[in-house]
């Protein structure tokens, strides 16, 4: 039998609230399960997560395998890296009072930072720069690229559109040889009136 550490949905539509168990891999997502270790409410801000971490090692140590989002959960709780610990304490590199000593995982330094990211100007400011980086690339743009990019497509708009209107006013590429010439000396005058 695989047993699974995941994630079993309840709330209604478009407001998820899970549950996080232990269940058999065979199982329906909101099937049964054989323990129930904690929640997870990725509603708020941030994220609330409640779970009981003995059992959570326990079942670790008993070959639970976690989903991806559990992994990151337990991993955030400090769960995984007790167990890294717990192991060192097996294999003898140290003793199981240093271990604790070591385990003196704190979740303030994280918290604060998730406080300061979802906070007012800073989200906005992030989010502009995602979409930078979606757009432009990894390494973003800068302002004055922005600007200039920004004229470019404007003046090339303003050439299809003005440049022989055809149908319903945008621009039409013509096959006809006098056609094409009239539009290149159009084009050669607003280059240089710019």
């Amino acid at each position: 039998m695989a047993v699974k550490m995941r994630l079993q949905r309840h709330g209604s539509k478009k407001r998820p609230f899970y549950f996080i168990v232990v269940a058999d891999g065979r199982t329906p997502r909101d099937g049964k399960f054989i323990q129930k270790i904690g929640t997870y409410n990725p509603l708020t801000v941030p994220a609330t997560i409640q779970l009981d971490r003995q059992v959570a090692l326990e079942w670790l140590n008993k070959g639970a395998q976690p989903t991806d989002t559990v992994h990151r959960i337990l991993s955030f709780k400090g769960v995984l890296y007790l167990k890294h610990l717990l192991r060192g304490v097996k294999l003898g590199l140290f003793d199981e009072a240093t271990a604790m000593a070591k385990r003196g995982y704190d979740e303030a330094p994280i918290r604060n930072k998730i406080a300061a990211n979802t906070q007012g100007g800073k989200s906005a400011d992030r989010a502009k720069a995602l979409a930078d980086k979606q757009t432009y690339g990894q390494k973003g743009v800068d302002p004055k690229a922005r600007q200039n990019l920004a004229r470019k497509q404007m003046s090339t708009h303003r050439q299809t559109t003005s440049s022989n209107p055809g149908l319903h006013g945008y621009g039409h590429q013509s096959n006809d040889p006098k056609v094409k010439a009239k539009q290149q000396q159009e084009e050669l005058k607003e280059e240089k009136q710019l």
